[in-house]
């Protein structure tokens, strides 16, 4: 069901991968449609992260409603779903290949937070400033997680471990190709 009140919009569905890249696309289309194009693409990644969360990590169902909501000076996203317990912000190691997806909202936004929605749900959302609101600055640096610093290795000493870790035993030639077709 969508309902297209003035600055308001309401989708609900079920949070499954075809119905997420479809409220994206209503998402995008309905900034369009309030010329607030300069939105699109960091609502359009909140709001994918917030319902890959749903699909990922609700209990009992993947149902949700997405409402977005244009005030003056910001953007509104917000997912709610039947599942009462919290997001937790993981501090994902390096390498990971998920857990960044709050991190994510957090630094696309101008704020965001949770919070329960009556026994058993919950409330997402995130919040955006207009054109016409407040710039769009970066957030203190006391919101953003702390960086990991890299420790410098050297390169001959960086090259002698992975020679040591792949078992190479000095330099191996790269077979002969030629740059010309045929």
């Amino acid at each position: 069901m969508i309902s297209h009140p003035s600055r308001h919009c309401t989708v609900e569905l079920q949070a499954l991968p075809s119905r997420i890249g479809q409220v994206r696309r209503i998402v995008s289309a309905q900034l369009r449609y309030w010329h607030m194009d300069s939105l699109i693409d960091r609502a359009a990644l909140g709001v994918t992260e917030l319902l890959t969360n749903v699909h990922l990590h609700a209990q009992p169902d993947k149902t949700c409603t997405v409402e977005i909501e244009l005030l003056l000076d910001r953007l509104t996203v917000s997912v709610r779903d039947h599942d009462p317990r919290l997001p937790v912000v993981d501090d994902a190691e390096p390498l990971a290949t998920c857990g960044r997806g709050l991190s994510m909202v957090a630094s696309l936004s101008e704020s965001w937070g949770a919070r329960p929605d009556g026994e058993s749900g919950k409330v997402v959302w995130f919040t955006l400033p207009t054109a016409s609101g407040a710039p769009v600055t970066a957030p203190p640096v006391s919101a953003r997680p702390p960086r990991r610093l890299v420790e410098e290795v050297p390169a001959a000493a960086f090259a002698a471990e992975v020679e040591h870790a792949v078992g190479l035993r000095g330099p191996q030639p790269a077979p002969a190709r030629s740059a010309v077709a045929g």
